[in-house]
């Protein structure tokens, strides 16, 4: 009995002596998981690499695992707490999944972020007490309206002779955050707003824009001058092209999409200057580093991040765009 004692005794003390020294360990020894929902998009690719880099420059370790559905996050947190991570970030497949993403990280102790798409409670509200980095449509539409209303200014333009091009998408809630911010900056800088004019696509491609820019060129030719945006590049590009095919000059219109991809690359890289003036640049390396950066100081020094982070973008044009790509490791 006594030797029985002694060795549950001894046992006892080893593990609560490896338990003190586990968490000594965490100070210099973070290891972090992070999920997203399409490991194989580049956008997820750039974010996870950004996250691994981080952690190679100031000594954590990074997990980079794939959940796209909820029974794969599921399976990926206890992976994790398995391999003695201390908390995660994640984009969820499905932003409802959220309050079982949290129960089974509290049951492990382990702290979350949240980035690019926020969990919502069952009532659909942003669920409280989860920091998270995401963009802001609204703000990214008001950038690209900005970008316009300083370009017509720049060339003289009287914004009575000039027709707006609003392509949209009013089925996808981003589109609408999109252009609707666009807008209201052109509003704000003085734009009539009996001068713009909405061009619906059926794709959110460059041939759903042409599609949809065309008849509304057709029946509004009275203007001198066209500016267009939409919710991405390669809607404003398709824009771009239906100007060209009614006769338009390149100095005659402004298109200024969003993203910053190979498409406005393309653009930029052409010999003789087109009508697509820019694009607000979006950069997910920065996403992943930034929360793979604060879930580390989280951690091991307890410094929690802002509740909500919104980014934004980097105007982008044919001048700066080569330095703006590697400035955001587009």
């Amino acid at each position: 009995m006594g030797m029985v004692t002694t060795f549950t005794r001894l046992a006892l003390g080893s593990a609560i002596m490896l338990a003190s020294l586990g968490s000594v360990q965490a100070q210099d020894d973070v290891k972090i998981g992070f999920i997203v929902k399409k490991p194989e998009q580049a956008w997820f690719i750039n974010e996870q690499q950004a996250a691994t880099d981080a952690g190679e420059e100031l000594g954590f370790q990074v997990v980079r695992l794939g959940g796209e559905d909820g029974q794969e996050v599921l399976s990926a947190i206890d992976n994790l707490y398995a391999q003695g991570a201390q908390g995660f970030v994640i984009c969820p497949p499905d932003v409802r999944l959220g309050p079982a993403i949290m129960n089974r990280a509290e049951q492990y102790g382990m702290k979350v972020v949240t980035v690019d798409d926020q969990f919502v409670t069952s009532s659909g509200e942003p669920m409280e007490g989860v920091p998270h980095l995401g963009m802001s449509g609204t703000k990214i539409g008001q950038q690209v309206g900005e970008a316009i209303a300083a370009e017509m200014e720049a060339r003289g333009w009287d914004p009575q002779d000039v027709g707006a091009l609003r392509i949209t998408n009013n089925e996808l809630p981003t589109a609408v955050e999109r252009t609707d911010g666009a807008t209201q900056a052109l509003l704000a800088s003085g734009f009539p707003e009996e001068n713009i004019f909405d061009a619906p696509q059926q794709s959110t491609d460059t041939s759903g824009a042409f599609s949809a820019a065309s008849p509304v060129l057709s029946q509004r030719g009275g203007y001198e001058h066209w500016v267009i945006y939409a919710l991405n590049e390669e809607s404003v590009l398709g824009g771009v092209r239906a100007t060209e095919q009614y006769g338009l000059a390149a100095e005659d219109v402004i298109g200024v999409g969003i993203n910053g991809s190979g498409a406005a690359f393309a653009e930029f890289s052409r010999n003789n200057p087109t009508g697509f003036h820019g694009t607000v640049a979006v950069s997910s390396t920065m996403h992943g580093r930034q929360t793979a950066e604060d879930l580390y100081r989280w951690i091991s020094e307890g410094e929690e991040p802002q509740a909500n982070t919104e980014t934004t973008g980097t105007l982008m044009t044919r001048d700066n765009w080569e330095e703006v790509r590697a400035d955001l490791g587009l």
